[in-house]
């Protein structure tokens, strides 16, 4: 019967309470973030679909969306990509993302990224290797 405990309506006299909504994406001071515009949530997505070990550029992300450049997905990945494996999209020289290469270089070497060496620089103390684009270049397809 309507009203009664355990039926999962409000008794008379009582109210529900009131449903709240779901807070606001925030940035980590709280401040809300705008929300993704479209192409940025486009290019993520593919970011997403790189498997580990494999890697995509800038380039080859927007050839994939067929709309803007390397700068823009480069523009994306600065504001957005924390959100996603960030380190699996690069620059077309193999080079890891500039202040971010000993991280990138973890994640290589934890996922097996192919890299390239033998160069005498190699051998140099704090050397950070390049991606073998060759072998690591992601060719889009399953598995």
């Amino acid at each position: 019967m309507p009203g009664e405990p355990g039926d999962g309506r409000p008794s008379a006299g009582r109210t529900a309470p009131p449903v709240a909504d779901p807070p606001a994406p925030s940035d980590v001071d709280g401040t809300a973030l705008p929300e993704l515009p479209d192409y940025a949530e486009r290019v993520l997505e593919v970011a997403d679909l790189i498997p580990a070990g494999r890697v995509l550029t800038y380039g080859d992300i927007a050839e994939w969306l067929e709309e803007g450049g390397p700068r823009q997905v480069g523009r994306v990945m600065a504001l957005y990509g924390g959100a996603v494996c960030w380190w699996r999209v690069v620059r077309a020289d193999g080079v890891p993302l500039p202040g971010k290469e000993r991280e990138a270089l973890r994640h290589y070497h934890a996922e097996g990224t192919p890299l390239r060496s033998g160069s005498a620089a190699s051998s140099t103390p704090g050397h950070i290797p390049r991606i073998d684009m060759r072998r690591a270049r992601w060719d889009g397809k399953p598995g």
